[in-house]
């Protein structure tokens, strides 16, 4: 009897989370695949920031979202969808509410650009008969997952009457790849001596582009196969040696995203971070949006470039664009202000996945699982929470609360244990707005690498987390 009712009371005290996989029904797992049917279906078709807003905004309008700009100072009226593109590379939407922006909005924010390798602005050249890009990497990247893989071309280059051509090259069956190459194992015993940090130097990651020369005997050109990857180009896009100077060519693994595992429980793929935040947030306020009456507060969407990098830019989180989005819907400066701090927001965005083989670095209590559903964190940064926004506990409890009442299972996340790492999101620039923000998201397996890893069922409850927030917060 005493041993019952231990158990009844650990049961009510504890806080212990199962797998979300255990509670699943066969409806349930119907929702869970089409889910992640639909979001690889996006990753592939958005590998860059570029490619991924264009999905964004193509989505949007198919819902009914009105372009902004295009409306001449049309008035707001309750239930009526708008959006913003920044550039081509950032993105804003919301659903008007029944009360005034002013009284606050309902927020979701989320990055869409991953790490890569981006080409420098005089990137190809010739050696040992071999041509090759000269890149410098973007965002946090451990050098030596780059190599020996394939990668593929996406991109823009501009020319100078402003037309834009877009390059998309690696995706498609029968396309070429590229890739970094790597010294054998028999000549590397120098190399694998050093620290894994640098391996591989940043100056290292040039990438293969061919090796066929030009033909023409009356040329007596040098550099012969970097002239005929040159005339390929010139061919099929128009451009030149010049043209890469103001251009935006990035690298990214040319792999699909697949499911993982015999179960078919895990999706891995290269972007995770941040667009399996970015995809459900998406998808729950288009979902809203489709409701007959309008939501009570404002709902917005906020998708940002640059993060990996710090979130500086004219596209990026620390830019003027969130605020000049809310002040479209405010009717002065006084009710913008206003609107910042009764604003409530997530910081969508990923957390490290415990991993069993790296358990060293973790603080098992402290660490998101894969499996347990969606990640509350209330405070990034590193060292002494140094960059982090630290949700105050009012927040944080109101928010566990609404998935409480909504049935849906979250848990708690930080990013390693203290003095071992840390990382930062854009929690904090909205919260230096004065709104109330949590980072809250999807547990990532090899976060930062070309191939990391999630769960369908983690996934699922993000999305039904985002929904129940934009709903009832």
């Amino acid at each position: 009897m005493a041993k019952g009712k231990d158990k009844k009371l650990s049961d009510r005290l504890f806080f212990n989370l199962k797998s979300c996989w255990e509670e699943t029904d066969e409806k349930t797992e119907k929702e869970v695949e089409a889910l992640a049917l639909d979001y690889k279906q996006f990753l592939d078709r958005g590998k860059t920031e570029r490619e991924c807003i264009d999905a964004v905004c193509e989505l949007l309008e198919k819902e009914g979202f009105r372009n902004i700009d295009a409306m001449n100072n049309q008035a707001f009226k309750p239930g009526m969808k708008v959006y913003r593109n920044i550039r081509g590379k950032s993105a804003l939407a919301a659903v008007i509410g029944k009360k005034p922006a002013a009284e606050g909005c309902n927020i979701l924010g989320a990055h869409i650009d991953s790490p890569r390798l981006d080409l420098k602005q005089r990137p190809l050249y010739e050696d040992s008969d071999l041509a090759l890009f000269d890149t410098h990497y973007y965002g946090g990247i451990k050098k030596y997952q780059w190599t020996t893989i394939p990668l593929s071309m996406h991109g823009v280059f501009i020319n100078e009457d402003g037309k834009k051509t877009a390059i998309r090259i690696g995706e498609e069956p029968g396309d070429p790849v590229f890739t970094v190459t790597d010294l054998l194992p028999h000549l590397a015993k120098e190399q694998m001596e050093k620290k894994a940090s640098v391996a591989v130097e940043g100056e290292d990651l040039d990438i293969l582009a061919g090796s066929r020369p030009y033909k023409d005997p009356d040329n007596d050109e040098k550099e012969k196969v970097k002239l005929a990857i040159l005339d390929l180009l010139n061919k099929k896009y128009g451009v030149t040696e010049k043209s890469f100077a103001s251009a935006e060519i990035e690298f990214v693994p040319a792999f699909k995203a697949s499911d993982v595992g015999l179960d078919r429980s895990l999706i891995g793929a290269y972007g995770h971070d941040d667009r399996c935040c970015a995809f459900p947030a998406l998808k729950a306020i288009t979902a809203l949006s489709r409701n007959k009456t309008a939501p009570e507060k404002t709902l917005v969407l906020y998708l940002s470039d640059k993060e990996e990098t710090g979130s500086a830019g004219n596209t990026g989180a620390r830019s003027l664009n969130f605020e000049n989005f809310l002040a479209m819907l405010c009717e002065n400066e006084t009710q913008l202000r206003l609107c910042f701090s009764r604003s409530s927001m997530l910081s969508a965005d990923v957390n490290a996945a415990f991993d069993p083989t790296y358990a060293s670095v973790f603080d098992n209590k402290n660490a998101a699982f894969i499996g347990k559903g969606i990640v509350l964190e209330k405070y990034t940064g590193s060292g002494g929470k140094y960059g982090a926004s630290d949700a105050n506990a009012e927040f944080c409890a109101k928010v566990q609360a609404i998935l409480d009442r909504n049935k849906i299972q979250w848990q708690c996340g930080e990013l390693g244990k203290v003095d071992k790492g840390g990382g930062g999101t854009i929690a904090l620039y909205a919260a230096n707005l004065g709104m109330d923000v949590l980072d809250c998201g999807v547990p990532v397996l090899s976060m930062h690498s070309p191939f990391e890893v999630i769960s369908k069922i983690d996934l699922f409850t993000t999305y039904r987390g985002y929904m129940a927030f934009l709903t009832e917060i």
